[in-house]
């Protein structure tokens, strides 16, 4: 009986041992896979948060706005490459107070105002330099759960095209009010001198007449190049490009402006060599020529001359040229010259009847060519326009 009693109790010993040892097995297995569960949740959590990440550093990297972020402390944390263009930043600011930084006490006070306020809208900056830039600059501070300060952000939009562009609109209408007051003003006044009486007399009211219809006919070139500008920025013309014999332009001109040149003694020469082909529209190239031959005859010296050449740049490109013997134009104004309504002289550019739009039409239709136009000048020695054409 005892020895089966005692083989029982050893047998039951071994079961429990064996169902401990299971048991403490599962235990661990369970453990080690819940350990690996939450290793394998850190890791996409990490994973998720590295790619969070990297799409917020992606839209940051590719806004056009400049964006700097400050730190609790009001120290740079982050700073996108659009706003180091803007700042011409060349080393790491991060960790830097804004002052330290940028070295502008009014951005200083704007990140203070939106510390204090919680947001600044619209606010304007000028940075300083050799090109002035003008920026928009908005900031909002913003706060961690327990709603203490956490930082501020600083986004700048640069409206330095808008300002030049608004400074043209109204240099533009200002211009083009001048110009149109000064023919009107004049026709009015001598058609009110003919009413009172004047036309009594015919001598006085032929030249009145001849007056009035000049300046008439200066209003009408005013309107007609004011239209031709427009549709040249606005790119409405289409070019007929095509090969083109620049002797032959350069022939035309000098015969439709014979007479004029005349008139001053100014002799016009032709030295275009023959067979030298471009590719352009030959209704605009006219243009060109006429606009610049028209104003060497005016405004260079009387009795003088007037020479057009050209000759092949490289292997794409022909340069062509029209020049005076004239007073030259100075060196200060050789940058405005292509400018709408830019004049030198402008009691003698109006005398002249001239519109003070050649230029920048000439300006307009060279570069839709394709090519460039510029002047050299010395002042008492001339003054030479170039400008390029592609070869034909």
């Amino acid at each position: 009986m005892w020895p089966f009693l005692t083989f029982l109790s050893l047998a039951a010993g071994a079961a429990a041992f064996a169902w401990s040892s299971t048991r403490e097995r599962d235990s661990r297995s369970r453990a080690r896979q819940a350990e690996l569960a939450l290793a394998a949740l850190k890791t996409d959590r990490h994973l998720a948060l590295t790619e969070e990440q990297t799409k917020q550093q992606t839209v940051f990297n590719s806004m056009i706005e400049g964006l700097l972020i400050l730190d609790e402390h009001g120290k740079v944390q982050f700073v996108n490459p659009t706003l180091g263009t803007l700042f011409g930043l060349d080393a790491d600011i991060r960790g830097r107070t804004l002052l330290e930084a940028l070295r502008l006490h009014e951005l200083q006070d704007v990140a203070q105002a939106a510390l204090v306020g919680g947001r600044v809208s619209g606010h304007e900056i000028t940075l300083p330099g050799r090109e002035p830039r003008v920026l928009q600059v908005n900031a909002a501070s913003f706060r961690d759960p327990d709603r203490a300060h956490a930082g501020t952000i600083l986004v700048f939009h640069d409206l330095t095209r808008i300002k030049q562009l608004e400074n043209v609109r109204k240099e533009f209408v200002a211009n083009v009010s001048h110009e149109l007051r000064t023919p009107l003003s004049l026709i009015k006044g001598y058609v009110e001198t003919l009413i009172d009486g004047a036309k009594d007399d015919p001598v006085v009211a032929l030249r009145f007449l001849h007056t009035i219809e000049k300046h008439a006919d200066r209003l009408s070139f005013l309107i007609e190049d004011l239209l031709t500008i427009s549709q040249l920025e606005a790119g409405q013309i289409v070019l007929n490009l095509q090969p083109i014999e620049l002797r032959e332009q350069a022939d035309q001109v000098v015969s439709d402006l014979a007479a004029r040149a005349s008139e001053r003694q100014v002799t016009l020469h032709n030295e275009v060599p023959e067979g030298l082909m471009v590719r352009a529209d030959g209704d605009r190239l006219q243009q060109v020529l006429f606009n610049l031959v028209d104003n060497a005859v005016k405004y260079g010296r009387a009795g003088g001359n007037v020479r057009l050449g050209a000759r092949r740049l490289d292997a794409e490109r022909v340069e062509g040229w029209v020049a005076d013997d004239g007073p030259g134009i100075p060196a200060e104004a050789s940058e405005r010259v292509f400018e709408r309504f830019y004049r030198v002289d402008r009691a003698r550019s109006r005398d002249a009847g001239g519109t003070g739009l050649g230029l920048s039409i000439v300006k307009h239709i060279v570069q839709s060519h394709g090519g460039e136009v510029r002047l050299v000048s010395e002042a008492g020695k001339g003054a030479a326009f170039y400008y390029t054409l592609p070869m034909a």
